[in-house]
């Protein structure tokens, strides 16, 4: 911000100057171009570090933040794209550092090891604003604001929508079996999304026959799902930590012979995902191959940009900014789920919505 004032104030000198000069030659043109670089240099600059781009809801994110982070709303974005890789936020970090941005953006790959290189930030005096995951540091002062969902609330949603499903189905508890393809370890969303799983899964009792990373991706989803086929053949329903893994879970099912549905009694395997804005995912609950997705809203740049305008006017906003979200599902006949007092509305995904 000082950095904004200073260039104000040499932006006037150059007017006083140019005007004065201007009266004594009026028939010289003006400098557009020193303008140019002035109104340039006034934007907010805002460095964005990004986890990279492993899923279609990881696109989305990133597209949400460079559409709302433009010059004609008045900022510059610095992009990196850490390829999956902590190493390479830590060093685009202080690669923000050193070019003075006025906001640091970071979407962490994992929760831990953040402590060391956000105090250089504070020291610094530029904001961090954390979206989609957290960070575990010792002090929570290191950064301003978090924007993102309820990982944790997610997993227990969409369990509970399973449950509703399974007791309208008159399906028990004994003849569920169920695998857990896991997204990155140590991530926010894997860390939730588990914790949710394993919560519910022993309140209602479901046998829980495996657990196998597939760090967000279709690839390294295929690969879980073809270890979890080689040590369990009574696996029945696949909980899947995203879209992506749960596409490649569909894959090597199908090419095993298995079809995807959620009539688990007549022999189909369940599948159920999060995120929710996969094209081909949402085709999948259409035609009945996903059973439910739990709701990830991608759409964080407007939230981060409400954020840094109430920082600019010197407002406090929120520590954390939970985003509310929903389920969708094929199945019309559960029309919501409830937890802490609160309904959550499902979606229908069909052939006219998908």
């Amino acid at each position: 911000m000082k950095k904004r004032l200073i260039i104000t104030a040499v932006y006037m000198l150059m007017a006083i100057s140019l005007c004065c000069f201007t009266a004594g030659c009026s028939s010289r043109p003006q400098n557009t171009e020193a303008d140019s670089n002035v109104k340039e240099d006034d934007l907010i600059v805002v460095g964005f570090s990004q986890v990279g781009s492993e899923s279609y809801w990881r696109n989305m994110n990133t597209e949400s933040m460079k559409s709302v982070f433009t010059k004609e709303n008045g900022y510059r974005l610095i992009f990196e794209d850490a390829q999956q890789k902590q190493t390479n936020q830590i060093t685009a970090i202080r690669s923000f550092i050193q070019r003075d941005v006025d906001y640091i953006v970071l979407a962490p790959v994992v929760e831990t090891g953040w402590d060391t290189v956000l105090s250089e930030a504070r020291e610094a005096g530029i904001p961090v604003i954390i979206v989609d995951r957290q960070v575990n540091v010792s002090d929570d002062s290191l950064f301003r604001c978090w924007v993102g969902s309820d990982f944790e609330l997610e997993g227990k949603l969409v369990c509970m929508w399973m449950s509703k499903y399974f007791n309208l189905k008159g399906i028990s508890p004994e003849e569920i079996h169920i695998a857990d393809i896991q997204g990155t370890l140590g991530s926010s969303a894997q860390i939730g999304r588990t914790n949710g799983f394993n919560q519910m899964s022993t309140l209602y009792g479901w046998d829980v026959v495996d657990y196998e990373e597939g760090e967000f991706t279709k690839s390294k989803g295929k690969e879980a799902m073809s270890n979890i086929l080689r040590v369990h053949k009574n696996v029945n329903v696949v909980y899947c930590e995203n879209d992506s893994e749960a596409l490649g879970a569909i894959e090597v099912l199908e090419a095993s012979g298995k079809k995807c549905g959620s009539d688990i009694l007549n022999g189909e395997t369940m599948i159920v995902s999060f995120d929710g804005f996969n094209k081909e995912a949402r085709e999948c609950i259409a035609d009945g191959r996903i059973s439910c997705i739990g709701e990830c809203n991608p759409d964080h740049g407007p939230r981060v940009e409400s954020i840094i305008r109430k920082l600019e006017a010197g407002e406090e906003p929120e520590k954390y900014q939970y985003v509310t979200e929903g389920i969708f599902s094929n199945t019309p006949e559960i029309k919501s789920v409830m937890i802490s007092g609160q309904e959550r509305t499902v979606t229908v995904i069909n052939d006219q919505n998908k």
